[in-house]
């Protein structure tokens, strides 16, 4: 195999570019065919034509770059350090290739794009694939206790023998077990306090993540603690513990006796969690059942996300019906007399069950067994986030036609029921803890 190095400066690429004007990348799959001879490159640049005028040496994992010189139908095969890229044949001309330069990391870097025509002729290009810091997106269970194991998701998380990949909640390091590109299972610290972001770190930069462990913050219902009272309107839930539990209570819906239709027919009575803010008093002081507004703002709620901890055995699966998450002001509902006045001069809805019917009202809708049909969480706990921006669906899982505002905060209901799909009838055991509404950033 012949090995043929172009190595071009960049004010001889810049003549280059003075020189020859830039070839537009047709795409005729049809009259593509592979030529003989070896391939020259003059330059690479970016894909779009606003940043035509641009050389390249360097590109991101990923990006789209177009390579610029003769007989570029003889290039076969090429890579990008150790690491093969996909040519499609629609991207290539005699003058030009658009490809991506591969989101796979290499293990041996030459600093070197391989052009091999079908003869194994190869010419090697200076350029460098530039792999980007480490990402977090979410956490397995961010009540993770002390000592248990979690899995952190993300990107670009990276190992070097100089470098090691590390990570800490808060000042507390964690015990890694494995990773992947995009996943890191590791051990809770005895040292992890409340409340402390997570942080990675590889030899091509830092991350933070936006969520914290144990998230203190905007608390709703821990079913331990909680200000109020935990079950507020027409139907007490079950809260319990068990063997399974994360710490303390959780808000069980559905049971193993307990039949979900397969179009989740109404059934208040075992899925519905209802807090209702407001009492008797005259005027109404919500002095015994405040409003959720008390205790969170929810003033910027667009840039915040509802986030709970669910577990789902195995044994009892989830198949039908949404978990509906309504939230409402005390104009819609509330549990005390209707038409009272509060200690702000509202006039109040009442108790009533009308307020999210329909399609008016916007709501989260969370359905994690469309896509297979059927919906456990492995007998573990894990993080469930909806961004309250995504709150705009009606009862039938079409857009509703009203919209919220900040009041619309003062109460909470969870009700598994419709959601327009139809599923496989069921006895879900659906467990809930630690609802709480944080800030997206």
């Amino acid at each position: 195999m012949k090995n043929i190095i172009a190595k071009i400066s960049i004010w001889a690429a810049a003549a280059l570019v003075a020189a020859v004007s830039f070839t537009a990348c047709e795409d005729e799959p049809d009259r593509f065919k592979l030529t003989d001879g070896v391939p020259t490159v003059y330059y690479i640049r970016p894909v779009k034509a606003a940043a035509a005028d641009s050389l390249l040496t360097s590109a991101y994992m990923g990006n789209s770059i177009c390579l610029v010189g003769d007989n570029l139908r003889s290039v076969y095969k090429m890579l990008f350090n150790d690491q093969q890229a996909v040519l499609n044949n629609s991207y290539i001309t005699d003058h030009t290739i658009l490809v991506d330069v591969p989101n796979e990391i290499p293990n041996e870097v030459s600093n070197y794009i391989y052009l091999i025509n079908k003869n194994a002729d190869t010419v090697k290009v200076d350029f460098q694939v530039l792999v980007p810091g480490p990402s977090i997106s979410s956490m397995s269970n961010e009540f993770t206790p002390k000592g248990s194991l979690a899995t952190l998701y993300g990107d670009y998380f990276v190992d070097d023998p100089n470098v090691p990949i590390q990570l800490w909640i808060g000042d507390a390091e964690c015990s890694i077990k494995s990773f992947t590109k995009g996943a890191i299972n590791f051990e809770v610290p005895a040292g992890a306090v409340v409340g402390k972001n997570l942080k990675v770190k590889t030899i091509y930069g830092e991350v933070t993540s936006v969520f914290q462990w144990c998230d203190p913050r905007g608390s709703l219902f821990n079913f331990d603690t909680d200000p109020h009272p935990a079950n507020h309107g027409w139907h007490a839930q079950v809260i319990e513990t068990d063997e399974t539990a994360l710490s303390g209570n959780f808000l069980r819906l559905g049971g193993t006796d307990v039949t979900m239709k397969e179009d989740g027919a109404w059934d208040d009575g075992h899925f519905s969690f209802e807090y209702w803010p407001g009492d008797w008093d005259d005027p109404v002081t919500y002095a015994d059942s405040p409003r959720l507004t008390d205790f969170v703002d929810f003033s910027d709620w667009q840039n915040m996300s509802f986030k709970f901890e669910l577990y789902i055995p195995s044994a009892n699966p989830w198949m039908a019906g949404s978990m509906q998450i309504i939230c409402a002001g005390v104009d819609k509902v509330t549990d005390g007399a209707a038409g009272a006045t509060d200690i702000d001069g509202n006039t109040l809805a009442g108790a009533n069950n009308t307020f999210f019917n329909g399609n008016v009202l916007p709501r989260g809708l969370y359905t994690p067994w469309a896509s297979t049909g059927s919906f456990d969480t492995g007998d573990q706990w894990i993080t469930v986030t909806i961004p309250y921006a995504n709150f705009i669906y009606g009862a039938d899982g079409t857009v509703a036609t009203g919209s919220l505002t900040a009041a619309d905060f003062t109460s909470l209901t969870i009700f598994v029921w419709s959601g327009g799909l139809k599923g496989t009838e069921c006895n879900p055991v659906i467990k809930i803890d630690n609802i709480r509404a944080v800030p997206n950033k």
